[in-house]
């Protein structure tokens, strides 16, 4: 687990579902004048450079965000999360892409909390000399499964978490469920989002399912399937975000964009989406 580096796939199509998501949550949540904390329990860097060799080596954002950057007909949702990246890179070119810490710190306000939590050393280190110092964020070298405990309930009764580790080590599918089922118990209300990748496992089947035999009241699960698999069955064909208690207005909007997406990031005839939801 210590192995993965999210620099290789940063910026990729699944990254551009996760963040579209992302910044739709958040601005729901700025709607309200009460403050939340942001809790991000696999943080990473927060940013990344595209002309390093980890991002090079398979330009896989030359597949996901390279598609949007310079196109000038983005549905307004679209519109708004590349308005972020646009943030991240002040020169107008794309060089580099923002980590959810990066695209959260963009939209928290003065008076929200972001904790993020980071066990890789390197990722780590990065990312505590970015955002570290900053007022209302804290920075933790610590598993963010074991460590979503401590900030659940946050003060205010309002809060974003966002579970998204790599699924490259022993049993995160198993600890994603357990992480979940006890924040629910600590804090039933709060709104919890759940990428996971598509790929060939019985466990990435399996794991909307058992998200929605958690959710206590609503759910929203949406699917953007872009590629085959290789020959022997390996390789991200897509991504899912599952977000419980999601804001009432991310189904409409996610099915505006899911098909627009499709055809522009889509790599073979079969790409496709899904989007479902039990709402409140």
């Amino acid at each position: 687990m210590l192995a993965y580096r999210h620099a290789f796939h940063a910026g990729n199509h699944a990254d551009v579902l996760k963040h579209l998501v992302l910044v739709q949550v958040l601005r729901y949540m700025n709607g309200k004048d009460k403050p939340y904390r942001f809790v991000d329990t696999h943080a990473g860097a927060g940013g990344y450079s595209l002309e390093g060799r980890y991002a090079q080596k398979k330009g896989e954002y030359e597949r996901g965000i390279g598609l949007l950057w310079d196109r000038d007909d983005l549905p307004e949702p679209l519109a708004d999360y590349v308005a972020r990246v646009r943030e991240f890179n002040p020169q107008g070119v794309l060089e580099q892409y923002p980590g959810s810490p990066a695209i959260a710190r963009m939209l928290l306000r003065p008076t929200d909390q972001m904790r993020l939590f980071e066990l890789h050393p390197t990722e780590h280190r990065i990312l505590d000399a970015y955002l570290g110092a900053q007022r209302g964020v804290e920075v933790k070298h610590a598993d963010g499964f074991d460590g979503l405990k401590s900030q659940l309930p946050p003060t205010t009764r309002r809060g974003v978490v966002l579970i998204d580790p790599s699924y490259e080590g022993h049993g995160d599918y198993g600890r994603v469920i357990a992480t979940l089922r006890d924040a629910l118990q600590r804090f039933a209300e709060g709104v919890y989002l759940v990428w996971y990748p598509q790929v060939q496992k019985v466990e990435a089947a399996e794991l909307p399912r058992r998200l929605e035999a958690l959710a206590p009241k609503a759910w929203l699960h949406a699917r953007l399937t872009v590629a085959r698999p290789d020959s022997q069955g390996f390789g991200l064909a897509g991504s899912g975000m599952f977000v419980i208690n999601p804001p009432y207005t991310l189904h409409d909007t996610l099915a505006g964009v899911l098909p627009w997406l499709v055809e522009v990031l889509g790599q073979f005839e079969g790409a496709n989406f899904l989007l479902d939801q039990r709402a409140a």
